[in-house]
């Protein structure tokens, strides 16, 4: 059994690769950027690489599925590049295949304002994928990455799965019947995903959650489950959207950028932003056996925790990161 989190954005530590060593954490999808341009996003890269090279013995590229095995093999946990925007392709269709060569596996097509691509889950109305949107999904699927709609709206999302010759993701989302959050997704965009051999990863990020910090792994996992039966298990991993040591001002910088001068208060606060309390069961890395405990006991027979806890997410790296093949 893998264990493969689909998305974090930590401020990342040595402590935090060691936690994810302890915590038996195979692969993590990992926010490099919200907001950034391209040369900003090399610069992030960079800085990406240097931990590579000085923390060699606890973590490692991820590139392809292989990937995660060596990693295994080897004690390390793999990092995979991903976008929550997909600013730092600016406007420029090119920048795709660029960017897929320097080791980016995810790209978002919005994250909830409208974006040269598609349309966020913010804005007041939603007029789907965009001329370049379209085109841009075309030159993704080309090279192997990922179209990712964790903070897109709904049109967008169901016409993305549409338009894209190969499976997309909600790498970090619940189901909005179970937790009437904005960013949650419906039932017709789920099936649009899902439909379309795409995956979803659920979120432990407390607003994304049923009584949020108060959560209990119970209620999680029985969201887990019900939606296993309404779509089909294999579909479905997590995505925790763990903020570990995260200053609250990162919560800024994720909702802001540089589209307002005012602050975005975002989902059900009228306060500053910041991040809220992790429920007591899912803090860090170190817990993810907990959530596979609640598997169990919510009925789920070992394949099935098994898949996911991170073996759906393996299958899903497997055929979707590397290019088209000649002819297809």
């Amino acid at each position: 059994m893998y264990r493969i989190d689909c998305l974090q954005f930590a401020n990342w530590s040595e402590s935090i690769f060691r936690e994810m060593r302890e915590g038996g954490v195979d692969a993590v999808h990992v926010t490099i950027v919200y907001h950034e341009t391209f040369r900003e996003t090399v610069a992030e890269i960079s800085k990406w690489n240097r931990w590579f090279e000085q923390y060699s013995h606890l973590i490692m590229h991820g590139r392809t599925a292989a990937d995660i095995d060596l990693a295994r093999e080897t004690n390390r946990t793999a990092i995979f590049f991903g976008f929550q925007n997909p600013s730092p392709i600016e406007a420029d269709i090119d920048l795709v295949e660029i960017l897929h060569t320097l080791g980016v596996r995810f790209m978002q097509l919005s994250y909830n304002n409208q974006s040269l691509l598609a349309t966020g889950c913010y804005e007041d109305e939603d007029p789907g994928i965009t001329r370049m949107g379209k085109e841009v999904i075309g030159e993704m699927n080309r090279v192997g990455m990922v179209i990712d709609m964790s903070h897109s709206a709904d049109r967008s999302t169901i016409e993305a799965a549409e338009l894209s010759e190969r499976p997309i993701t909600i790498t970090h989302a619940n189901p909005h019947v179970w937790h009437a959050a904005l960013r949650n997704k419906r039932d017709e965009v789920i099936r649009a995903v899902t439909n379309g051999g795409g995956m979803m990863g659920f979120s432990l990020y407390p607003h994304h959650l049923k009584d949020k910090s108060d959560c209990t792994v119970q209620s999680f996992c029985q969201m887990v489950a019900d939606a296993a039966d309404t779509y089909g298990v294999e579909h479905f991993g997590l995505g925790s959207d763990l903020c570990q040591d995260q200053p609250d001002s990162i919560v800024t910088w994720m909702r802001v950028g540089r589209w307002t001068k005012g602050i975005d208060y975002g989902e059900g606060s009228a306060a500053a932003p910041g991040f809220p309390p992790q429920p007591s069961w899912f803090a860090s890395n170190l817990d993810f056996g907990n959530i596979e405990a609640g598997l169990a006991d919510v009925g789920f027979d070992s394949a099935e925790v098994a898949g996911l806890m991170g073996d759906n997410w393996y299958r899903f790296f497997a055929e979707s990161f590397g290019p088209v093949e000649a002819g297809h």
